[in-house]
């Protein structure tokens, strides 16, 4: 089959990762597929690089300076869609409401549901939504409120893991990068995906204040965070509340590709406190790096992680998660079942499902 998987950066967010994997893994099922992206900022290629036999399609999208956001989506479905041809495809999918407004009779995968307030993209996720021919979710709580909302029936796929990367830097050949981290870092809390509202930050940092008083210690290391929207109000919340509470996290950034493993393996504990997830890919990898996991105590979390991570809800119970997370985090128990778990979830099989999902479209 000839695919075209879009999405709307080249830049290391959860739908970027996951639209490369699977690009990936349908060409080693003998498919042949091409990724489109908008390359912003001048990027000419992903946040990594992509095995050969992927097609790759990066379109420009200069920056423009003071750009709102509204206008900038609206922006960023225009570029996208004047530069996609979709005669040359037996299969259009789409990854993120920003591609699915750009291309016609597309399928659809909804990650997450949000809420937005600004106008432009208020309209942009409720076209992505109803518009598109059929709908894959990555977890049975988000199709079920797909279907509450809307009515839509979505295919069920969850993500899946490249476990072998993570589970590498663990082992004794990840030993000297494992050894670097900590010595630039101490013992340390990880979280990944930056400070905005749907990751929870906030709870993260006032959780991080107790258990601060308890494990002084002990560092709370932010990385990642490339986003499209426009956080800085948010941000400076953040740092008001950490000088509020006298706590000072080390907020990394982005991390290259090459170097993530080993920072994930070296934690001694990974917080995931997020407000809204469809999976948690990051969440999954650490468990792949055999670290302790605590995460939000959501509906979505509950259905892919029960039985290999700590939940919580509020400061409070985060804090007290962490420190008893961070007590065992050598515990071989621990570490065996979250890769247990981590093996239940290959990109091998979520092709197949993908490619079943196709041939019922086409």
């Amino acid at each position: 089959m000839r695919i075209a998987l879009l999405t709307y950066s080249t830049r290391p967010r959860g739908s970027v990762v996951h639209t490369l994997a699977l690009a990936e893994a349908l060409v080693q099922a003998g498919q042949q597929v091409t990724v489109w992206a908008l390359g912003r900022a001048g990027d000419v290629t992903f946040f990594r690089p992509v095995q050969p036999g992927v097609a790759l399609r990066i379109v420009p999208f200069p920056e423009i300076t003071g750009e709102a956001v509204g206008p900038r989506i609206l922006r960023s479905i225009r570029v996208l869609g004047e530069a996609f041809d979709p005669s040359g495809y037996d299969v259009v999918h789409a990854q993120d409401c920003i591609s699915a407004n750009a291309v016609p009779r597309c399928i659809r995968t909804v990650h997450h549901l949000d809420d937005f307030s600004t106008p432009e993209l208020a309209a942009c996720h409720e076209r992505a939504i109803v518009a598109p021919i059929a709908h894959i979710c990555v977890s049975a709580a988000v199709a079920a409120q797909l279907h509450a909302g809307w009515g839509i029936t979505a295919r069920v796929i969850h993500n899946g893991v490249d476990a072998a990367r993570f589970s590498c830097a663990a082992g004794p050949g990840g030993a000297a990068a494992r050894a670097a981290w900590r010595a630039r870092l101490g013992r340390y809390v990880l979280t990944i995906g930056g400070i905005e509202p749907r990751k929870g930050s906030l709870t993260l940092l006032d959780a991080y204040a107790l258990l601060h008083q308890d494990m002084p210690e002990v560092q709370l290391v932010i990385a990642g965070g490339e986003t499209l929207f426009d956080y800085r109000d948010y941000r400076a919340r953040w740092e008001q509340r950490a000088q509020e509470l006298g706590v000072e996290p080390l907020v990394l950034g982005p991390v290259a590709h090459a170097e993530l493993p080993a920072l994930v393996a070296a934690a001694g504990v990974f917080a995931f406190p997020s407000t809204k997830e469809g999976f948690g890919l990051a969440a999954m990898e650490a468990l792949a790096a055999g670290v302790p996991l605590v995460v939000s105590d959501l509906p979505v979390f509950r259905e892919i992680f029960t039985g290999a991570a700590r939940f919580a809800d509020g400061p409070g119970q985060f804090a007290a998660a962490l420190i008893a997370a961070l007590a065992e985090s050598n515990g071989a128990g621990t570490r065996q079942a979250g890769r247990t778990l981590v093996s239940s979830y290959t990109w091998a099989t979520a092709a197949q499902r993908h490619l079943d999902l196709y041939r019922t479209v086409t």
